[in-house]
């Protein structure tokens, strides 16, 4: 038993195999609930990676991170236009700043 979310194109991708996938489709909340598993479940496979892996697990965050922007009626245009304003009101990591504490 798998019991997670997976891409759109999986079920077809088993059927191909000759299996038969057993789907649902999530309600609205459960959909944003199991989004937001997944997140974490590829924030951690981007900690382990390291080279290309970490690039392909980098772009399946984006994927998880573009489907819970359409969750709340926006898209990944909007999330990087919100990370261009922030980048240029606080900066950004490319210094690799350390803040030890503040007196």
């Amino acid at each position: 038993m798998y019991k997670k979310l997976v891409r759109d194109k999986i079920p077809e991708i088993i059927l191909s195999k000759g299996e038969t996938p057993i789907t649902r489709v999530l309600e609205d909340k459960e959909y944003k609930e199991e989004l937001e598993k997944k997140l974490h479940e590829e924030y951690l496979e981007a900690l382990e990676a390291s080279g290309e892996s970490r690039i392909e697990e980098l772009a399946d965050m984006l994927e998880v991170i573009e489907a819970l922007a359409n969750v709340e009626n926006k898209a990944l245009e909007d999330v990087m236009n919100v990370k261009k304003i922030k980048k240029e009101k606080r900066g950004g990591f490319k210094d690799k700043i350390y803040l030890e504490g503040v007196e």
